[in-house]
This record gives C-alpha cells, structure tokens and sequence, in this order.
C-alpha cells in the first residue's frame, strides 16, 4: 500500500509540473512556426544579395526583435528546473555498470528526469532560435560592413580632369536657375500673393523677432556672462557656463523665426522647403561651433580649456569658424546634389574645393594645437597630471590633424573622393566632441566646486575624475557615428552586453552584476555600521584593552568583507562550485608564488588574535624603536620616534624576536649613570641622588628608587640612579631634568665631577724641531724630567682630543 500511494503521489506531482510547463509554454513562448516562416525568407534575401541597405537593416530590426524574445524564453522555468535539479541530486548518485539501485529510487528518478526533460524543452528550443537569429544578424551586419567598405575604397572620377568642370557648372547653374524659377512662379500667383497678404503681420512680427535675436542675442549674452564674472563668487563658472548657451539659443531662435516668416510667405517651393527644413540644423552647428571656439580658446586663461597664446588664441577661433561654414557647405551640397541627382562627376568637381579648403584649415589648426601643446610643455605653469595628459592630447590631435589634413584632399584629388571626406569632415566633428567633452569637464568641476566648496584639482576631489570618466564613455557612441558605424552596431553591442558572458554553466548578465555590487555595498556598508557601533558603544563599555577592542574591531572587518562578497556571488546567480576545478589547479601555483604573501597573512590573523602587540605599544623590531600605529593581515605599519613609517611583515613578528616596551603598561625602568672624583664622600654622593630620584613626579615608590654604586673607575668613582617611571615614553625627557639636577646639586654641594686626563711623554723631543738633523738614537735610559713634555688630553664622547697646551 505504502509503495502504491507513493507511485500515485509521483504520478499526480508529475502531471501537475507537466501541465504547468504546457500552461508556461502556451501563455508566453514565441511564435516558432512564424520565426521559422521569417528567418526562412530572411536566408534567401540574404542568399540572393539584391537586397538595399535599407531593406536590410528594417530586416535587421526584425530578426533583432525575435532575439530578444528567444534570450527571454531561455529562463522559462527556470525556477522549477532549479528545483528539480536539487531533487535529483538529492537521490545520490545513479549507479555505477554492474549495480542495483532501490525500485523506488530507480522510479523515482526516471520520473524527475522525465520531467525535466519536458520543462528543458521551451528552454533548449528558445536556446536553438537564438543563435539561428544571431547568426542572420551577423550575416546581415557583414554584408552590410562589406558594401560601406567597397563604396569607400571605390575609384571615382578625378576632380582635377578638365573635361568635369563644364558639365559641373552647367548643373550648379541650372541648380540656381531652377531654384529661381520656383520662386518667380510662386511670387507671380495671386493665391500664394493672396496667402503672404493674409500672413502679413505674422511675417512682419516674426522678421523683427528673428532679426533682433541675431543681431543683439550673442551681445546680450556676453553681456550677462561679463556681469556673473564681474560678481565673482562662489560658483560663477557654473552660472556663466549656462549664461553662455545663450550665444547659441537666443540666436538659433531667431534664425528660427525667420525660416516660419519665409515660409508664411508661401513663396518657397519644393526645392527651397527642403533647404529651409534643414537650416535650423545649419545654424545650430555654425553657432555650436563659435560658441564652442569662444569657450576652448577664450581669452580668460581660467576658462580656455587649452592653454594658447593670445594670437593663436585668435587664430584658432577664426580656423574653427571657417571649417565650421565649410563643413555646412559641404551640407548644403550634398543636399542639392541629392535634390537634383548630380552625376558623380559633378558632385566630385563640386565637393573639392571644400575639401581641400577643410585640409588647409585643419593642418593650420593642428599647427596650432602643436605649438601650443610644445609650449605648454615646456612651462612651468603646468605641474599636474591632468594639465600633462590634456597638453599631450592636444599635441597628439595637432599631428593627426595636419597628416589627415594633407591625406583627405590628396586621396580625393587621386578619385578616392569617399575616402578622402571621410577623413576630413569626420575628424572635423570629432574636434567639436573633444571641445565638448572638454568644456563639459570643467562644467562639472565648477559645479563640484559650487556644492562642495573644494577645487577639483585638490587630491581628495574623486568625483569630478569620475564625472570625467563616465562624460567621456558617453561621447564614444557618438564619436564611433561619427566615423561610420551603425546604429544597429551600438545597439548590437548593448544586446551582447544585456546577454551577458558565460563562466562555466553560468550565464552573468549584467542584472546579475549589478545584484553583486549592490548587496556587496550593502554588506560593506552594514559591516562598517557595525564595526563603528562596537568601536563607539559597545566595547568601550567592557574591559578589553585598547588593542583588544581594535582586534575585535578588524577582525569583524575581515569577517564582514568576507561574508558580504559570498552572499553577493550567490545573489548573482554565480555557482562557486563551478570554481573548485579552477582552483585546484591553481592551488600548487598559489602556494609557491605566494607563499610569503599567505604567510604573512596567517601572521596577521594570529597577531590578531593572539595580541603580542597592539596599536600604540613601543616596540623594537631588529634594532629599530617605534610606535605601532596600524595592524593589518599583510603587514604591520610602525612609526619611529624619527617620524617616519616603517612597514614590516607580520611573518617577522610571529618567526622574529620583538621587545614591547608597553605591553600591557607603560612602565618601564630607566638608569642614570653618573662618576664623581675620588675623594668626594661616597655616602653624601648617594644620598643626593636619591633625593633627585624620589623628587621626580614621574618617578615611582614602589619599587623604590635604588642608587648603585657600580664601582671603582679609571677616572672617576661611577653611580647609577635606577627607578621605575609610570610612564616610560617620557625617559629621555626624566633623563635630561635628573642630570640637569645632578649637576645643580653637585655644584652647591662642591662635589666634583671629574673628567679623563692623561700624561704624554716624549722620548726625543728634539726631533719636532724644523731642520734638527737626525739625531743620534736615544739611550734607553729615561730621559731627565726636563726634556720631557707634558700634555693635558681632555676625553670626550667621540674619543680624545688634545688640548691647547705646550706640547
């Protein structure tokens, strides 16, 4: 019976996940049978190869939305995949050839294994459709990439052939000529006259608006930019910075005013309306582009964002404008040439001149980004790292900017006039990025300094690197447009980043990572809580010791960091299993490369626990005395009495001899040591050191001070006052006051205090005398008292040194 309910408990769990993985599966799994109608025709377009660009990227865009359906259907069931996994697991091992396993265990684990088997199947299908659809996508991307490259690298008609240029004028000429014939048409009809009397004082009102926004806009800006720098607080940067857009939107609002005025009119024509609609873009960029010269090359030194001198300032402003109309121009060409379909013989004829104008102004401009970078290098003005690496990069876009200045008209004068544009005009706009990015930067730091009070260049100021950082990953996407990417390839590369990367079994996706940081920061942030509410609160208030209480605290530390990063792995879906195989076979590696490293880190954790030393003690480590000011697992950072750092391996402490001169206490014994002449009365000497000693507030009872009298010396009759100090670190300071009071009491007292002296003799005096010949040797008899010379030598701490006397 026993046996029965299980199998019918089995049999109704199974049919239940069953059900549930056919109900998943219904309710929200892709259209197979539509995919494989779409990615069918998709493989013969791609198989024929007539299809556009255009057609290809709209079916780009398709096959990319199944993709994203097919990399959600992969986690259908996931959860009770999971489960069953550990249910199976749970089972044990099946067995190995030859045994028997239990019946119900054996049925038991075919049924989890059928069972999981079917709810795979959504998931293994979706897994299937994924990477047929990533492969079209790719396939479309290739072919995409190789038409753009073969149409850059084609050969076209030489601009400089003669036999273009009359054709070239004749179709410019009947560009104009058909541009005025519009006009006339629609002037000369008395419904479009009609309409512009109707629209009259619309066209009026916003004439006068759009003429006086263009006129005095940039004036009045400047004016109020002048008046924020004038004020001079805290913050101005910020405030002028936005004042100056001004120059750019107060103009552009005219020039906007005026195209709804021309337009009102209803005189413009097809040909005119599509210039029109794209002269808001026009003057957006010849405004962007002055405002952007004005700021990076300003005459103020605190708002330039390249240091120049005052003429190339100017110089560089002037550069900018003129490759700004040129770029514009270039503009207006292609959309005249796109209007009136152009042969590629006019439009090469056409767009030359343009070029090579742009070459010459970029190989002037890189000309003076070069100098300026040279000379900023070479000033003294310039002393940070920041000032180093922009004055590097400049000098860097200088050069690039005079090669691909002189390359671009060369390449298009050969035929190559695709390639040579897409030199020119792309590293044009790429100069505009950087100025943005660069001016955006000091934005920021203005602002950092408007809220926080702080400079950004002082070396705690961390956010506006990072504000820096994170403004240049954001211009990239627009500098990889600029030179020729695709849409779909950013939007590609953030679906590569949104599936993740595989480790292992494991899929991280950028979900998961960021799971990981968020609980890791959210651990390190309790562990930190916690570590300043036992540092502040809760160990104080016990009878551990200072460095008992600082172990506690770091070793909580250790613990918590430790802690916080596992659950953050597991959080992210990261199987730590998966890793055992890695870190076996990098285990025997690690043990020999980095032995010394675990060996102080095991050093660490027991000085840690142990305490043979804490924060604060004095210690000597092989010969050198200091105070430890912090304990970490690798190391131990000492600090000498010379204020310096010492920064020694736990290993030493733990395998080395060390004295702790504060363990526990700050008691320690100091000896002064002191020689009176003989003759002096040895009881009266003894008895006024000890007074000395006992007097001293520093000095303890008990132990009473004791003065020895060490001995019979060569010179002098040698005492030692030994005492106890309750505060050893003050010994050279208790030191210095008892010989201060030694020597003052002996001299009341008239005791002496005596100092080394020694007789010379001279067995031939004669002989120091200038020009005596050699004299006969001496008898070895001693010579008379007379003849002899007698020196007093005084002994001093460094050895000794004769006196003044006849010698």
């Amino acid at each position: 019976m026993t046996f029965i309910y299980r199998w019918l408990s089995a049999m109704i769990f199974s049919l239940a996940m069953l059900a549930g993985a056919a109900f998943a599966q219904d309710a929200g799994l892709p259209d197979y049978s539509k995919w494989t109608s779409t990615a069918t025709s998709a493989e013969q377009t791609l198989s024929e190869g007539r299809a556009s660009d255009d057609a290809l990227e709209l079916l780009r865009e398709t096959i990319a939305d199944w993709r994203e359906q097919f990399l959600a259907a992969q986690d259908v069931n996931a959860a009770r995949i999971e489960t069953l996994q550990n249910q199976i697991a749970a089972l044990g091992e099946p067995p190995a050839d030859g045994e028997t396993e239990d019946p119900e265990i054996a049925e038991r684990r075919e049924e989890l294994n059928a069972t999981l088997t079917e709810l795979r199947a959504p998931s293994l299908r979706a897994e299937e459709a994924y990477t047929r659809s990533n492969g079209l996508i790719a396939e479309i991307d290739r072919i995409i990439r190789e038409r753009q490259t073969d149409e850059l690298l084609e050969l076209g008609p030489t601009p400089l052939n003669p036999a273009y240029w009359p054709t070239a004028l004749e179709d410019v000429l009947m560009s104009f000529h058909r541009a005025g014939v519009e006009i006339k048409a629609n002037a000369s009809s008395p419904e479009y006259q009609a309409e512009a009397r109707q629209n009259l004082p619309l066209i009026l009102l916003l004439v006068v608006i759009g003429l006086m926004l263009v006129i005095k806009g940039e004036s009045w800006s400047r004016a109020a930019v002048a008046y924020l720098r004038g004020k001079a607080p805290r913050g101005t940067g910020v405030f002028r910075f936005l004042v100056s857009l001004g120059q750019v939107i107060l103009p552009l609002l005219g020039i906007y005013a005026l195209v709804q005025a021309f337009e009102a009119t209803g005189f413009m024509g097809a040909r005119w309306l599509v210039l029109l609609d794209q002269v808001p873009l026009w003057a957006t960029l010849l405004l962007g582009i002055h405002w952007l010269a004005d700021e990076s090359f300003h005459e103020n030194d605190e708002i330039a964002t390249l240091p120049l001198e005052a003429s190339d300032r100017a110089s560089a402003r002037r550069i900018a404008d003129l490759l700004a109309w040129t770029y514009v121009l270039k503009s207006v060409l292609d959309a005249v040439s796109q209007f009136d379909n152009y042969p590629t013989a006019t439009s090469a004829v056409m767009d030359f001149p343009l070029l090579v104008i742009s070459g010459v102004l970029l190989f002037r401009l890189g000309r003076v980004r070069n100098h300026a970078a040279m000379a900023g290098s070479q000033s003294a003005a310039v002393t940070d790292d920041a000032g180093v690496f922009r004055l590097r990069f400049a000098r860097l876009m200088g050069r690039a900017a005079m090669i691909i200045g002189v390359i671009g008209p060369v390449m298009a004068a050969i035929g190559y006039a695709r390639f040579g544009e897409a030199l020119v005009y792309p590293f044009i706009a790429s100069l505009a990025v950087v100025g943005v990015l660069l001016i955006l930067q000091r934005f920021v730091n203005d602002l950092y300094e408007l809220i926080t009070g702080k400079r950004a260049d002082e070396e705690d100021s961390l956010l506006p690197v990072l504000a820096g950082f994170g403004l240049t990953l954001v211009m990239l996407p627009f500098l990889a447009l600029i030179w020729g990417a695709r849409v779909a390839d950013l939007t590609e590369i953030w679906a590569q980043f949104q599936e993740g990367f595989t480790f292992g079994e494991t899929r991280i996706s950028p979900t998961d990572f960021m799971v990981v940081v968020i609980v890791f920061v959210i651990g390190y942030t309790v562990t930190r809580l916690l570590q300043g509410a036992f540092r502040t609160s809760i160990l104080p208030k016990t009878k551990i010791d200072q460095g008992g209480q600082n172990a506690i605290v770091s070793g909580m530390g250790y613990v918590g960091i430790f802690v916080a990063a596992i659950i953050a792995i597991t959080a992210g879906g990261l199987d730590l299993s998966s890793l055992a195989i890695v870190a076996g076979a990098l285990s025997v590696g690690i043990g020999f490369g980095l032995q010394n490293i675990v060996s102080n880190f095991v050093s660490g954790i027991i000085l840690l626990i142990e305490r043979p030393i804490s924060e604060g003690d004095w210690i000597e480590v092989n010969g050198t005395h200091g105070i430890v000011k912090d304990i970490s697992v690798r190391s131990t950072r000492m600090e000498t009495f010379d204020k310096y750092d010492v920064i020694i391996p736990n290993a030493d402490f733990v395998s080395g001899t060390v004295s702790n001169y504060t363990r526990g206490n700050s008691l320690g014994r100091i000896i002064v040591s002191v020689g009176v002449a003989y003759g002096n009365d040895t009881r009266k000497v003894e008895k006024i050191l000890l007074d000395i000693a006992r007097q001293h507030d520093m000095v303890l009872m008990n132990p009473e001070p004791f003065v020895f009298f060490k001995g019979f010396g060569a010179d002098s009759l040698d005492f030692e006052i030994r005492c106890i100090l309750r505060d050893v670190g003050k010994g050279l300071v208790v030191r210095t006051e008892m010989h201060h009071q030694i020597v003052e009491r002996f001299t009341e007292e008239g005791i002496e205090i005596p100092f080394a002296q020694r007789d010379i003799w001279l067995r031939n005096p004669e002989a120091l005398q200038p020009g005596a010949a050699h004299p006969p040797e001496a008898p070895k008899e001693e010579t008379s008292p007379a003849a002899k010379s007698e020196a007093d030598v005084s002994n001093s701490a460094a050895g000794i040194e004769p006196d003044a006397g006849d010698r």
